[in-house]
């Protein structure tokens, strides 16, 4: 858990081919899967599932349709997140406020939070300039999950290692357990889509 949280590596978000083997128009960023069913007859439906988002559309949708209707629901899907994700200064001020609750001898603060299209970890956090990276997986997170990450960041501008004092900090978060819950749980959700051939071939059927 630790690891995926702190340090320096990240990768930006990429795209799946979409089911005529090409980019759709109006999707410049994110993993996006789509699924035809043969069960589904006229309606299209699109939901975030680990890090991609995952539009399921009739077996005999046209390419043209396809091309259309997709990045529409794309564009929803994204909106509605969007609508939930708190500001990059609200990030900081949040951070503030755990720190202050639960951390006081905590002084320092970042100099910038941001979210990042980050895969690989939950947060990041460089000390020599007091930047903090938040993952934008975690847009639309609940509060406790958020809070968790943004917590763990924060000590690492006093603390860079995970050793006792940091360990000692962390487990004052009240909800720690359930917020690695769902951390690891949204994880494994992704590597249930790591090979969406296979996951194409299972929701088809649906």
């Amino acid at each position: 858990m630790d690891s995926m949280l702190s340090g320096e590596g990240e990768f930006d978000s990429r795209f799946e081919d979409l089911a005529d083997g090409s980019t759709l128009p109006g999707i410049s960023e994110g993993e996006i899967i789509v699924i035809r069913s043969k069960r589904r007859k006229k309606n299209i439906s699109a939901y975030r599932q680990g890090g991609r988002i995952v539009v399921s559309i009739p077996a005999r949708m046209s390419k043209a349709d396809e091309r259309a209707m997709v990045p529409e629901m794309v564009a929803k899907i994204r909106a509605q997140e969007a609508a939930n994700t708190m500001s990059e200064t609200a990030l900081a001020e949040r951070i503030g406020e755990l720190l202050v609750e639960l951390a006081p001898e905590i002084t320092l603060r970042p100099s910038t939070v941001t979210w990042r299209g980050m895969r690989e970890r939950w947060g990041s956090c460089t000390g020599v300039d007091r930047t903090i990276r938040i993952s934008d997986r975690l847009k639309g997170a609940p509060d406790y999950a958020l809070d968790y990450v943004l917590f763990h960041e924060a000590i690492h501008l006093q603390y860079f290692d995970h050793g006792a004092e940091f360990k000692e900090l962390l487990a004052r978060f009240p909800k720690a357990e359930l917020a690695t819950a769902y951390l690891d749980g949204y994880e494994a959700a992704e590597t249930a889509l790591a090979a969406p051939e296979a996951l194409k071939k299972l929701l088809s059927s649906q």
